[in-house]
């Protein structure tokens, strides 16, 4: 990719809500009000000694102001005197840390100077304050492409193509960044999907056309070559598979061997439940900035809270310890075993009153095993359009890409063994070839987006 965004950093306007924010108050407000105006006039007015002694004169009067203090940094930048600019936008940052512009004034700076990490930095802590800001986004894109981080610059500039489809009224310029993200995303697509392609290429030619064809139209479909014209998932979707909502016991003989275990299992789980606080964490945790969500309220919560004894293909040593004979008995079970994604096994606590909002999983190769151990009266699961209530030591397994959603309207905790398994339509060609696609993807790609770790 050729050419830039613009590197410009941003000034405030006189009077600015920010500058309003750091005025002291009464007659002391509006001098410094108004100095902030002839300051900004002097600037204007190509007079930036005058500019930069009032900017001062405010600070000795106001402490750190955040408006002066960016207003230097943005005078250091127009003369040249990067590394001051970066000492003043820190000040300024420090003055009003809620300010992801500041941030993007200090990654401005930073990329002048040739300081990748510090742009890095800056650009980061302008998204913990705003996933959704724009132009940090096109920014980070282009640093990680000026790095060689082509995978994460791929990353940012599909975030950059997605939120740009959100744009109603766009300038040529937009129009002319938003086909350069496009381009290069195609281009990684491209380039990864030659990549699969080769490496799957000596597995190919084990199977007949017809052992494959599912797996072939979905690895498609992941690469965009082809649509699946049902309802899809979040993230891989395997076509042509029955979409049931709880499958049939039938499909897993093993479940009564499981359910045999269920004193064993729920015994493990009341000694972890009884030690110190801290073992048991919130299962919902966003990134810093993440937009408001149906899952905010519960966002670092306990009131749905989890023990991972393997979590996206890995096992938790020191979880296993603490519940020894129940990860001897989910090991032994025919888990789901994609390198990097499954299995993901947890024990799974919803306190009293507590909602998951109806959503759906992210992959349908796998299937959701719920083994309840301990249910208060007054707890129930949706999946689709049949709602069950949980049963101690009955299991069900489900498909949770289909919507589904959960309540404890009871005055106890509802516990719950959560692990997933092989989707029971899924041939053992098929995972054979799903589990080489996930090797190739764990060396070229970065599998955020499809991953397929169970979601609830």
């Amino acid at each position: 990719m050729t050419g830039s965004s613009p590197d410009r950093a941003r000034s405030f306007p006189a009077l600015s809500s920010l500058e309003r924010a750091y005025s002291v108050g009464g007659v002391e407000q509006i001098e410094i009000q108004q100095l902030l105006v002839a300051a900004r006039r002097a600037g204007e007015a190509g007079r930036p000694e005058e500019a930069a002694r009032l900017y001062h004169q405010i600070l000795a009067g106001a402490g750190e102001q955040a408006g002066a203090l960016n207003a230097l940094g943005m005078m250091s930048l127009t003369s040249g005197d990067h590394a001051a600019a970066v000492g003043w936008f820190r000040r300024s940052i420090s003055a009003d840390p809620q300010s992801p512009d500041l941030q993007m004034n200090l990654a401005t700076a930073y990329r002048r100077l040739g300081d990748a990490t510090g742009e890095r930095a800056a650009l980061e802590g302008a998204l913990s304050l705003d996933q959704r800001h724009f132009m940090a986004l096109v920014r980070l894109a282009e640093l990680h492409e000026r790095t060689g981080e082509n995978a994460l610059a791929a990353e940012r500039w599909r975030g950059v193509v997605a939120m740009g489809a959100m744009i109603d009224e766009r300038s040529p310029a937009l129009d002319e960044l938003l086909a350069r993200a496009r381009d290069y995303v195609a281009r990684d697509q491209a380039r990864f999907a030659a990549v699969t392609d080769e490496g799957l290429a000596a597995l190919r030619e084990e199977f007949d056309a017809r052992e494959t064809r599912r797996f072939d139209a979905c690895i498609n479909h992941v690469l965009g070559r082809r649509s699946i014209y049902i309802n899809q998932c979040a993230g891989m979707h395997f076509p042509f598979l029955p979409a049931d909502e709880f499958f049939d016991r039938e499909h897993f003989p093993w479940l009564e061997e499981i359910e045999a275990k269920t004193a064993i299992i729920r015994a493990e789980l009341e000694a972890i439940l009884a030690e110190e606080a801290g073992v048991i964490l919130p299962y919902v945790n966003m990134k810093s900035g993440t937009p408001a969500n149906k899952w905010t309220a519960l966002d670092g919560s306990l009131a749905w809270g989890a023990l991972h004894l393997w979590k996206d293909g890995k096992r938790n040593e020191a979880a296993c310890a603490r519940a020894p004979r129940t990860a001897e008995a989910v090991a032994a079970l025919p888990l789901s075993d994609l390198p990097g994604s499954t299995p993901t096994v947890f024990f799974s606590i919803l306190r009293p009153g507590a909602h998951l909002p109806a959503h759906t999983g992210v992959s349908n190769v796998r299937s959701i095993v719920h083994l309840p151990l301990i249910v208060p009266q007054g707890c129930e699961f949706r999946v689709g359009g049949e709602t069950r209530a949980w049963e101690e030591g009955k299991a069900w397994v489900f498909d949770d890409t289909i919507e589904h959603e959960a309540w404890n309207r009871s005055d106890h905790a509802r516990a719950i063994l959560i692990f997933d398994v092989w989707n029971p339509y899924i041939s053992e060609t098929e995972r054979k070839m799903l589990r080489k696609f996930h090797e190739i993807s764990l060396v070229n790609r970065d599998l955020a987006g499809q991953g397929i770790s169970v979601s609830d």
